[in-house]
């Protein structure tokens, strides 16, 4: 198995299971569920996405919350599968989860578990500080702690009896409750619009600012198809690590087709700029 096949597999599955054609009947006009009828640059690149994934129109009417689970899933499968391929470089016993896993169940953020139950109940404690850092990722990636007999597999490492690594997470032998360490936590936006990838950020940075331990990855992935709104999540550094397309060439394979200099510009800055990426790119950063 290779990720090129693995990737068409991924899109044939968002073909048969999230993207739809919508009807406008007041204007007259047929449009994918990843555009926006009132744009008509983002109509014109999304029948070009479209096309180019060989997707059958499919008009059976899907809510968006729906479309945007779906696509989580589909997403999660992908990268479950592609990082198997990569164990040889990033080893481990990995877990991947969709359905808003909270953090406070990973090493790095359970103590936002104890903070919140005392929070909470209190309304002048809960409106000084908030109550939203527990953030829930759409997908996450964790990894599971290590018993000394894996540390040892290959040859003498450690021992309890050593007194040496007592406080590293890793080591099952350290953990009371076994919690996995988050490594990744991604978000996944099917459409960009400018409320929605405000929440984006304001997850990413709780992450940063209330883990105790190693950063995991912050990621996002996108099926947007206007390169000025992607820019909206996508530009700046921070908060997230990158932004990855769920078909990025076939993105600039539509947009080359539209007489749009501006949007093709602002593409090629988020592509040279380090900031746009492809799917595929995803299980590999994810094992650095």
């Amino acid at each position: 198995m290779q990720i090129a096949q693995l990737r068409r597999e991924y899109h044939q599955r968002i073909c048969q299971e999230v993207i739809r054609i919508r009807r406008d009947t007041f204007k007259n006009l047929e449009y994918p569920n990843l555009a926006d009828s009132g744009n008509k640059s983002s109509m014109t690149i999304a029948w070009g996405l479209v096309a180019r994934l060989g997707c059958s129109k499919n008009y059976a009417g899907v809510s968006e919350q729906t479309i945007g689970g779906r696509f989580e899933k589909i997403t999660k499968d992908f990268l479950e599968a592609a990082f198997q391929l990569l164990q040889h470089l990033r080893p481990g016993n990995w877990v991947y989860a969709t359905a808003q896993t909270a953090i406070s169940g990973f090493d790095q953020y359970e103590h936002l578990a104890y903070l919140e139950k005392v929070i909470r109940p209190d309304k002048t404690l809960a409106s000084a500080l908030g109550t939203d850092y527990i953030v829930k990722p759409d997908i996450i990636v964790g990894r599971l702690p290590v018993a000394d007999e894996e540390i040892n597999r290959v040859a003498p490492v450690i021992a309890p009896a050593d007194g040496c690594a007592t406080f590293t997470p890793l080591r099952e032998e350290n953990q009371k409750i076994r919690r996995p360490i988050l490594h990744a936590s991604i978000s996944c936006k099917w459409t960009i619009r400018s409320d929605r990838s405000q929440n984006t950020r304001t997850e990413a940075l709780n992450l940063i600012r209330n883990r105790k331990g190693p950063l995991p990855h912050i990621v996002a992935v996108i099926g947007e198809p206007l390169p000025t709104r992607i820019a909206a999540l996508a530009l700046g550094t921070g908060d997230l690590d990158c932004v990855y397309h769920f078909a990025l060439p076939e993105l600039k394979e539509a947009l080359g087709e539209l007489n749009n200099q501006d949007q093709m510009d602002m593409l090629q800055m988020l592509i040279d700029g380090r900031r746009l990426r492809d799917i595929s790119d995803l299980p590999f950063d994810l094992a650095t």
